[in-house]
């Protein structure tokens, strides 16, 4: 049995060795190109229509990676990546603006939160007025209401 960590560096050769980007495969699995990634990272269970359309897109995939890609992830993190700039930054940005995402989403929504399983997450680069690159990411999960639990 392999570790996740040597699947994860297989599977990231085979991209690399691909050429293929994450927005390629994605538009070719008709899948977010974050939740291609989180495959690959094995934070998402490969399921059995992409398996197929995934064989033809990265050659080299073996019984042995596609059996690992199949079984249900553990959904974890080192929590190094915590220190990542990018991802500090994204965590920033959920504190600095917390309280306010929180009352809009109240506003709009009511008493709930948004999933974070029937969620999509896609990011894009876009040119901003002044000709600069800019980054777009969209977080869209589906809203769960807090319940009154009766009996």
């Amino acid at each position: 049995m392999m570790t996740k960590k040597d699947v994860v560096t297989k599977l990231l050769a085979l991209k690399d060795a691909s050429g293929k980007t994450y927005d390629q495969l994605a538009d070719e699995l008709g899948l977010c190109n974050v939740y291609v990634a989180q495959i690959l990272r094995r934070q998402a269970q490969l399921k059995k229509g992409t398996e197929d359309k995934l064989v033809k897109l990265l050659p080299g995939l073996t019984e042995d990676l596609l059996k690992e890609m199949r079984k249900p992830p553990l959904r974890s993190y080192d929590p190094a990546i915590l220190e990542e700039p990018h991802v500090y930054r994204m965590t920033e940005v959920c504190a600095h603006y917390g309280d306010a995402i929180l009352a809009v989403i109240h506003e709009q929504f009511g008493d709930g939160i948004m999933s974070a399983i029937d969620f999509r997450f896609t990011i894009h680069k876009i040119k901003g007025s002044q000709g600069e690159d800019r980054v777009v990411m969209t977080w869209n999960g589906k809203f769960l209401p807090h319940i009154e639990q009766t009996k």
